[in-house]
C-alpha cells in the first residue's frame, strides 16, 4: 500500500480475495477491514470495497464502513454472481454509495450490445459500468454503445457482417 501511495495512487480498493474472506454473515460485517480503511486513509488515498458478495455491500453500509464506492459483480447472466442478477440489483440500488459494475458482457458471453443496454438500464445514475476491452476498437464500440443507449439514440457503429447476415443487410 505504500509503494502505491508513493507513486501517487488517489484510490484503493482492496481486492475481493481479501474483502470476501473478511466477510462475516453471523454478525454481518467485514472483520477487520475498518483498520484496512483506516490504514488507506492515513496514506491520502480514498477507500473503496471490491466484492463478489453482495452481502459486503449491505454490511459495509450497516456498519457505516469508511469507504466511498464499491466495486460489484453485475451482468444478466448472473455469471460468477452469488445470487440472480434481480438480487443483485436490488443491493447496487439500495447501496449508499455509487457501485463500480463489473463483468457486464459476463466474461465474453454476452455480446456487448445485450449487456451495455442491460447495465445501463438498470443502474442508478451515480453508478458505473466497467468493462474488459482487446483493442482500442472494442474500446471505442463499447464507448459508442454506452453513449447511444444513454442518449437514447442509434449507436454508430459498423455491425459485423457473415454470409448469414446476407438477407438481412439494408
Amino acid at each position: 500500500m505504500d509503494r502505491e501511495a508513493s507513486c501517487g495512487t488517489q484510490i484503493c480498493m482492496p481486492h475481493q480475495g481479501i474483502t470476501d474472506s473478511m466477510v462475516d454473515r453471523c454478525s454481518r460485517e467485514i472483520r477487520r477491514m475498518d483498520a484496512v480503511c483506516r490504514m488507506i486513509r492515513e496514506r491520502n488515498m480514498i477507500p473503496g470495497l471490491s466484492t463478489h458478495m453482495p452481502e459486503s455491500i449491505i454490511y459495509a453500509d450497516e456498519t457505516c464502513l469508511d469507504v466511498e464506492t464499491y466495486i460489484s459483480i453485475y451482468n444478466s447472466m448472473g455469471f460468477l454472481m452469488q445470487v440472480e442478477a434481480d438480487w443483485t440489483l436490488q443491493v447496487i440500488q439500495n447501496a449508499k454509495k455509487p457501485v463500480m459494475t463489473i463483468k457486464p458482457m459476463a466474461a465474453g458471453q454476452l455480446r456487448p450490445f445485450q449487456a451495455l443496454n442491460f447495465v445501463w438500464n438498470t443502474l442508478r445514475d451515480c453508478d458505473m459500468v466497467t468493462v474488459g476491452t482487446m483493442s482500442p476498437y472494442e474500446a471505442e464500440e463499447c464507448i459508442e454503445l454506452s453513449l447511444g443507449i444513454l442518449e437514447r439514440r442509434k449507436a454508430e457503429i459498423k455491425l459485423q457482417e457473415t454470409r448469414s447476415k446476407a438477407s438481412v443487410k439494408v
